[in-house]
């Protein structure tokens, strides 16, 4: 008999698009789909066969339970979460279970938040002689955050960083961050609902990021953006990039800045057989 899996499927941001091809395929061939209830976009499951359970009202057990059952029955059992499965899901506990009761699991990764807001942003996280560093955090609040990895103590490092699950404490997030080392002046942005039609962006400094968060509501899905990497391409960041003490630390595209592919001034590079690339 054709050993059977639990599907753990990230469903992407929000844009049904932003689904990853195994994904849909998974989802179309579904017997049974647990989905992780306000946080997945409802036109992924429009014209799925599956039976469909909202996880939004059910434990840890009974989710477990429904995806169990089919998966011994020799049904294909799809656990939908948000974004990518990888940050902030809770599939270990899952996974854990399912295992201990006899049942194989895969994961199937889909497309972060983290990613669909800096594409909101129009932005890239990462600036030669800026930020070489993403931290990838979240605040204590009903879920503790483990002490040596306090906001504040991360800020020290004045790297690049997104902040999950914390919107809505966003005041206090402001200062923990300026408690750690982040000058006033810091850019910071906040991102709502990345992907979705109701997407919404706001700019601004660790200065004033939490009062215009405060004026539009923003409380919850949301993702906080902190660092000098975010005015790359505003406040000369990008420029300043470009041309390093050490010529050999030009920006990747700029004329200087030679590799395997090419050559200084901006020639084509030659394959190993002799010709043009």
């Amino acid at each position: 008999m054709k050993k059977q899996y639990v599907y753990f499927i990230g469903a992407g941001p929000g844009d049904p698009e932003l689904l990853t091809l195994k994904g849909r395929r998974l989802l179309d061939g579904a017997d049974v789909i647990v989905y992780a209830g306000s946080l997945v976009n409802p036109a992924l499951l429009k014209d799925v066969k599956a039976n469909l359970h909202d996880s939004a009202g059910m434990t840890l057990e009974e989710t477990t339970a429904v995806l169990k059952e089919a998966a011994l029955a020799g049904r294909l059992a799809v656990r939908l979460h948000s974004g990518d499965i990888s940050y902030y899901s809770a599939i270990t506990e899952q996974i854990a279970l399912l295992e201990e009761a006899g049942v194989a699991c895969r994961v199937v990764p889909g497309v972060s938040s983290l990613g669909a807001g800096c594409a909101a942003l129009g932005q890239e996280l990462t600036i030669p002689e800026v930020s070489q560093t993403v931290v990838v955090t979240r605040m204590a609040g009903r879920t503790p955050v483990p002490e040596r990895e306090a906001l504040a103590s991360l800020a020290s490092h004045r790297s690049s960083m997104v902040i999950f699950l914390s919107s809505a404490m966003i005041g206090k997030v402001v200062e923990e961050l300026l408690a750690g080392g982040y000058p006033p002046e810091t850019p910071a942005a906040i991102v709502e609902k990345a992907s979705w039609p109701e997407e919404r962006t706001i700019k601004g400094s660790l200065e004033d990021i939490a009062r215009k968060a405060s004026e539009a509501g923003i409380k919850k899905t949301a993702l906080i953006y902190v660092g000098d990497a975010l005015a790359a391409r505003t406040g000369g960041e990008g420029e300043k990039s470009k041309k390093t003490k050490n010529s050999k630390n030009s920006k990747l595209y700029d004329k200087d800045f030679s590799h395997e592919y090419r050559g200084q001034g901006g020639r084509l590079g030659k394959e190993k057989n002799g010709k043009e690339s």
